[in-house]
């Protein structure tokens, strides 16, 4: 009796050093899965203010690079207009100004006016107004064509502008000084580029007086960027070296906080191609760390379902101790195998071998052979087999097995079990599920109550016991499904222009070494560029041009079958057809054309196709320039009564 006193008093021990080993080892693990938590929380702000600094330099390049197009074409329009008023005796002939008043709001101009001998200004009516003191003909002139600082407005002395220049001469003389009015405080119409979805800011900066040219985050202010004083920076950051960079024509980013708002401003400032100009762009920090944000609260509440399952976890160990037994065993192997299928499933929208990686550890789980699930809205069928690489078996519409399958659980049916050959063969044909024995099957729900997924598994040993750790995993995989869809929701947008449904130019370019990979044998381009976009634009409105463009976009769709049709710039479309002929090709290319043409459109086209192709970047090039000579036969032509360019132009 004392022996087995003794006895018992050793085991008790051993339990509760092993419960004490267990109690610190779950506590270790608590305080690592925490620190992590945070280690990751940390990690992903950083990567979100270098992910923000690089969206900043691109939108701010992309602004700049649009200003100075503007500025470019402005040119070209004021130059053209220069050559027609040397042909005027009388610069203030009413002929003359009905015609320059038809130039109102073109590119960055709102309108033009000529500055004469004597500091005489002719206005929209070709009224004079004397700006002695205001502006300078001889020091203007001297300069030629250009485009001044912020200077004040002659008619309304309390409006900022900018003058773009360029000489009228007459024999060889400049007799007068034709100027564009630019408004500014901001950005032109026409210059869709809204930093954050339009939650940042745009700013234009005089780099040798530090006036602001635009400024939209102070809205209807036209101040001076040193009169605001000190900023107070963030850490490594130094306000003087700002100010020196803006005059030195720099390439930087600052953090400052925000005497607007209080919070911290993630800024950007480069320099532009037009004076001394520089262009910069910010963003609040909220807007910054909005994604960041976002992420860490659904780590924050994995952490939190982390700790309530290691809290399970932990009283059952405390149970396991005291009832140490094979099966108990099993069963902890058991749990840890659906965490880990819960874990591959948490991220498999992104890392698809997570899939597969996760039925089989659920065969493993529930001793089946096969196990599959179906992915209704995703259109995916993924199997692992016993022995077989796991992979995706279909992708062209569900079966007709799991359309009954679907009627079966959408009739309020909760499960699925059959052992009977007979039975399930009516549910499932041969050719569709070859060499099973039962079959046990569940649905899986979405987030709105309906059916998004089938789990299935086949030849189990024991199906009815493993129906339960089947439903189990249903909400893993309803998760996965949502994330799926999400997943794709969002590639799928981020590669859509959004104005004519067609794929964009991210597209385009991240799908060109896949169509050259898998057509160099044999491949066709199309290139085709809207005609009169700019003109239609200018004269009708840019509500007119997207229209044309959208019905161009939709007509290109119907006359030519193939999945590759993008939206590359904004008057260009680029198609590529596998095996496509330039005969049948260019009938098509006549039919669309005579589609449109009742429309009112006109489009240029030019086609290229080949076999063997060595470079696909000059198969595209080859048809580009097919295209260009067909548009330049379109351009070809004099003034219209109208006031239309319909001379040789050419188009980049």
């Amino acid at each position: 009796m004392l022996a087995g006193m003794k006895n018992r008093a050793k085991r008790k021990k051993q339990e509760n050093i092993q419960w004490g080993r267990s109690l610190i080892i779950t506590g270790i693990l608590i305080f690592l899965i925490v620190a992590a938590s945070f280690g990751v929380t940390k990690y992903i702000s950083h990567m979100e203010e270098e992910r923000s600094f690089e969206r900043l330099y691109e939108e701010a390049g992309n602004l700049a690079d649009s200003i100075e197009k503007y500025a470019e074409n402005d040119r070209e329009e004021l130059e053209m207009l220069s050559v027609m008023i040397s042909q005027y005796s009388d610069l203030s002939s009413p002929e003359l100004w009905d015609f320059l008043n038809s130039y109102n709001n073109v590119g960055m101009m709102s309108h033009v006016e000529i500055l004469l001998p004597g500091d005489v200004v002719l206005t929209r009516s070709g009224e004079s107004i004397d700006a002695g003191g205001l502006l300078s003909f001889e020091e203007e002139a001297a300069r030629g064509a250009h485009i001044t600082d912020r200077e004040t407005d002659i008619v309304h002395k309390d409006t900022y502008v900018a003058r773009h220049y360029v000489p009228v001469r007459w024999d060889g003389e400049i007799i007068a000084m034709l100027y564009g009015v630019i408004p500014l405080g901001e950005i032109p119409e026409g210059v869709s580029l809204n930093p954050y979805g339009g939650k940042g800011a745009i700013y234009i900066i005089d780099g040798k007086t530090g006036d602001f040219l635009i400024d939209t985050w102070h809205i209807g202010q036209s101040g001076n960027m040193w009169e605001f004083g000190g900023r107070e920076m963030a850490p490594g950051y130094n306000d003087d070296q700002l100010k020196q960079g803006i005059i030195d024509g720099e390439s930087n980013y600052v953090v400052f906080v925000s005497k607007t708002t209080g919070e911290y401003l993630y800024f950007y400032y480069e320099p532009m191609e037009i004076n001394e100009w520089r262009i910069a762009v910010s963003v609040p920090e909220s807007v910054v760390f909005e994604s960041a944000r976002a992420i860490n609260g659904i780590l924050n509440a994995f952490l939190v379902f982390e700790l309530v399952c290691f809290v399970v976890y932990f009283l059952w160990m405390a149970w396991y101790v005291r009832n140490v037994t094979g099966e108990k065993q099993k069963r902890l192997d058991v749990i840890n195998h659906m965490y880990n299928v819960e874990r591959l499933l948490f991220n498999a929208h992104e890392k698809r071998k997570n899939v597969y990686a996760a039925l089989e550890k659920l065969g493993d789980i529930i001793g089946a052979e096969k196990v599959s699930f179906w992915a209704l809205e995703a259109d995916k069928w993924y199997l692992w087999e016993e022995g077989k690489q796991a992979c995706e078996r279909r992708k062209n519409g569900v079966r007709k097995g799991v359309r009954k399958l679907i009627a079966f659980f959408a009739a309020g049916n909760e499960e699925y079990e059959s052992g009977i050959e007979k039975e399930f063969r009516e549910m499932f044909p041969v050719k569709e599920m070859p060499g099973i024995d039962n079959v046990i099957a569940v649905p899986v729900e979405g987030m709105e109550g309906q059916i998004c997924g089938i789990l299935a598994a086949c030849n189990l040993k024991n199906s009815h016991e493993q129906i339960a750790l089947l439903k189990n995993m249903r909400l893993s995989f309803s998760m996965f499904c949502n994330n799926l869809k999400n997943y794709t929701d969002i590639q799928e947008q981020g590669d859509r222009d959004t104005l004519t449904g067609l794929y964009n130019r991210n597209r385009y370019e991240k799908e060109l070494p896949e169509i050259y990979a898998q057509h160099k044998g044999s491949l066709a381009c199309v290139y085709i560029d809207a005609n009169g976009l700019r003109e239609t634009n200018n004269t009708k409105g840019h509500d007119y041009g997207d229209e044309m463009l959208r019905i161009i976009g939709r007509e290109i769709k119907n006359y030519f079958d193939t999945k590759y049709i993008y939206r590359t710039g904004g008057d260009e479309f680029v198609l590529f057809i596998p095996g496509g002929d330039e005969e049948n090709l260019t009938r098509r290319s006549k039919e669309l054309k005579r589609a449109l043409s009742v429309e009112d459109y006109s489009i240029s086209v030019g086609i290229r196709s080949d076999r063997n192709i060595s470079s696909i970047s000059l198969l595209i090039k080859e048809a580009e320039q097919r295209m260009y000579r067909e548009k330049k036969e379109y351009y070809n032509g004099t003034f219209g009564t109208d006031g239309s360019c319909q001379g040789e132009i050419s188009h980049s």
